[in-house]
C-alpha cells in the first residue's frame, strides 16, 4: 500500500514538472486565422482599415496589454499608431514573438513566447512605437488583425544641442539671456562663455527644466558663448552649438564751453560745445546737456540730437553753475562721467560800463534890469555833453556814475561855455531810477561863480540789456554856497551805457 502512494505522488510531480516545462517552452504557431482578434472583412486589409479597426476594439487592446504585462505601452500605441507608417513585410518560418493577442469564444487571450511554425512566411504588417527610449517592435498578421510584439530595442538618440543669445549686441551691464530650451533628447547641458582673448571666463550647468540663465558683462568686448549637451548615455553632443554677443564700447564725450570764467556774462550767450565727442565702435547720436547751479539743483538741460551737439545758453544772473553732458551712441549706451565732461564755472553780471549823455539845459545867470541901474534872474538854453562811467554797486539796486563833460549855450553874450562833473548815488527799481551827488560847475557868466553843487537826477531805462542801455534822465543842479538865483541849472538828457 505504501509503495502505491508513493508511486502515486512520483506520478503526480512528473505531470507538474512536465506541464511546467510545457509552458516554458516556445509555443510553434503553425496556422493563423482561427482566433482572429479583430473582425476583417475582404482578403486583403489596408493600413486605414486597420487603424479604424484598432480604434473601434480600443477597450479589447487595452485589456490585451494589460494582460501581457505592458499596460504602460497601451497609450502609447494608440496615439502612434494614428500616425504611425504600416509596413508590408512578412514573418519568416522560424522567427519569434513575444506576445500576441487573439481572442477565443470572444474573450481576449495573450499567448507567450511563439514560434512561427507554418509552411510559409507569415504576410504581416509591421509598427513601431517609441516610449522610454526603446523602440517596440510590433507585428499584425494580416489574415487575422492579431497583435504581436516580435521585439523591443534600445533607442537613445544622441542630444541635438541648441543655444540662443540675446541680445546679440548689448551695452556694460546689460542682462544678457542664454537659452538652452531648444535643446533634445538632453540628460543635461552645459554653456562655457570666453572672452575676446580666448580666455573662459565662466560656466554653467542647465537642465531640461531649467534651461535658462542671464548673466551680464561690466567691460565691453565679444564674448562667445559654446553649449553642449549630454543624453541618456552620457555622449555629448556633436552638432555645432555656439553664439556671440558683443558689448558695445560706450561712447566718450568731451565738453568744451566759450568762456571760463565767464566774466561779464550774465545776458550774453555762453555757448557748451560737445562736438568732440567720439564713439570707437559706432557713432554719436544724441548729448544731453545738464546745468545745475552750486548746490546741485538741475536747473535746465538741453537735448541735442544733431552734430555739432552744442547748446547756447543766456545766464540772467550771476553765479557758480556746473554744466555735464552725456553722450549716447546708436546702440543707447552712454559716456561715463569725467573731468572731461563736467564743468564748474562762474557767471558773472557786468557791472563797469561807460556812458555818454546828451541833451539841452537851462542855466541860470544874471542881466541888466530895464533901467540899467540893477541885475535880475535869467535862463539861457545850451546843450551839454557829458562822458564818464557807470558802475553796480550792487546789480539792479545801486549803482555810482561819475561823469564831466560841458554845456554849450545856444547864444553867444553874455554866456559862455561851462564845465560840469558830478558824482552820484543811484538807486534802482525796475525801470525807474533816481540818484543824487555832488557836483562841480564853472560858471556859465563872467558875473557868476564856479563851484559846488548838490546834483539830483531821476530817470527811467527807454531799453535794457545785461551788456549795454539808454536811459532818459531829468537832471537838476543846485549850487552850495553861491547864489541859487544865478547859478542852478536844468536839464534834460538820454545817456548811453556800453
Amino acid at each position: 500500500m505504501r509503495s502505491r502512494k508513493v508511486l502515486f505522488y512520483l506520478v503526480v510531480a512528473l505531470l507538474v514538472v512536465a506541464t511546467a516545462m510545457s509552458f516554458a517552452e516556445t509555443k510553434k504557431l503553425k496556422r493563423i486565422g482561427l482566433y482572429t482578434f479583430v473582425e476583417i472583412k475582404g482578403q486583403v486589409p489596408t493600413p486605414e482599415i486597420m487603424k479604424i479597426l484598432f480604434d473601434r476594439y480600443a477597450g479589447d487592446i487595452k485589456t490585451g496589454f494589460e494582460m501581457a504585462g505592458y499596460g504602460e505601452l497601451y497609450q502609447p500605441f494608440m496615439d502612434q499608431l494614428k500616425t504611425a507608417e504600416f509596413k508590408d513585410e512578412s514573418v519568416a518560418v522560424g522567427d519569434k514573438l513575444m506576445w500576441m493577442l487573439f481572442k477565443s469564444q470572444g474573450k481576449v487571450k495573450v499567448a507567450q513566447d511563439i514560434e512561427w511554425a507554418g509552411k510559409e512566411p507569415l504576410p504581416a504588417f509591421s509598427v513601431q512605437v517609441k516610449k522610454d527610449w526603446k523602440i517596440y517592435d510590433f507585428v499584425i498578421p494580416k489574415p487575422c488583425g492579431n497583435i504581436a510584439l516580435r521585439g523591443i530595442t534600445e533607442s537613445i538618440p544622441p542630444a541635438l544641442c541648441s543655444l540662443v543669445v540675446v541680445p546679440e549686441r548689448a551695452n556694460i551691464n546689460d542682462p544678457i539671456t542664454i537659452d538652452m530650451s531648444g535643446t533634445k533628447d538632453a540628460k543635461s547641458m552645459t554653456v562655457e562663455v570666453y572672452d575676446a582673448q580666448g580666455q573662459k571666463i565662466a560656466t554653467q550647468a542647465l537642465t531640461l527644466d531649467s534651461p535658462k540663465w542671464q548673466t551680464k558683462f561690466d567691460k565691453p568686448g565679444e564674448y562667445t558663448f559654446k553649449g553642449a549637451a549630454v543624453n541618456m548615455e552620457g555622449i555629448t553632443s556633436a552638432n555645432p552649438c555656439a553664439a556671440k554677443t558683443y558689448i558695445n564700447i560706450p561712447p566718450i564725450c568731451k565738453l568744451w564751453t566759450s568762456c571760463l570764467p565767464c566774466e561779464d556774462y550774465v545776458g550774453r550767450p555762453i555757448t557748451f560745445d560737445a562736438s568732440g565727442s567720439t564713439d570707437p565702435d559706432g557713432q554719436v547720436v544724441k548729448v544731453v546737456f545738464e546745468l545745475m547751479d552750486s548746490s546741485g539743483k538741475v536747473l535746465d538741460t538741453c537735448v541735442a540730437t544733431r552734430k555739432p551737439f552744442v547748446w547756447e545758453k543766456v545766464f540772467t544772473k550771476a553765479g557758480t553753475y556746473t554744466i555735464s553732458a552725456t553722450a549716447y551712441d546708436n546702440d543707447g549706451a552712454k559716456s561715463a562721467s569725467t573731468d572731461q565732461n563736467r564743468l564748474t564755472f562762474e557767471v558773472t553780471q557786468k557791472k563797469f560800463f561807460w556812458q555818454v549823455a546828451i541833451g539841452p539845459m537851462l542855466s541860470s545867470g544874471m542881466k541888466l534890469t530895464s533901467d540899467g541901474y540893477d541885475y535880475e534872474g535869467t535862463y539861457g538854453l545850451g546843450g551839454f555833453l557829458r562822458g564818464g562811467i557807470f558802475y553796480w554797486l550792487s546789480p539792479d539796486k545801486w549803482s555810482f556814475t561819475l561823469t564831466g563833460g560841458g554845456v554849450m549855450p545856444f547864444k553867444g553874450e553874455p554866456w559862455k561855455f561851462a564845465f560840469l562833473a558830478e558824482g552820484l548815488i543811484n538807486g534802482h527799481y525796475k525801470k525807474s531810477f533816481a540818484g543824487v551827488g555832488l557836483g562841480f560847475s564853472s560858471k556859465s557868466q563872467d558875473l557868476t561863480e564856479s563851484g559846488m553843487d548838490i546834483v539830483a537826477q531821476i530817470g527811467t531805462n527807454v531799453f535794457q540789456s545785461w551788456t549795454k542801455s539808454g536811459q532818459l534822465f531829468f537832471e537838476f543842479r543846485a549850487p552850495v554856497g553861491r547864489s541859487f538865483e544865478y547859478n542852478h541849472r536844468f536839464g534834460l538828457g538820454f545817456r548811453m551805457l556800453f
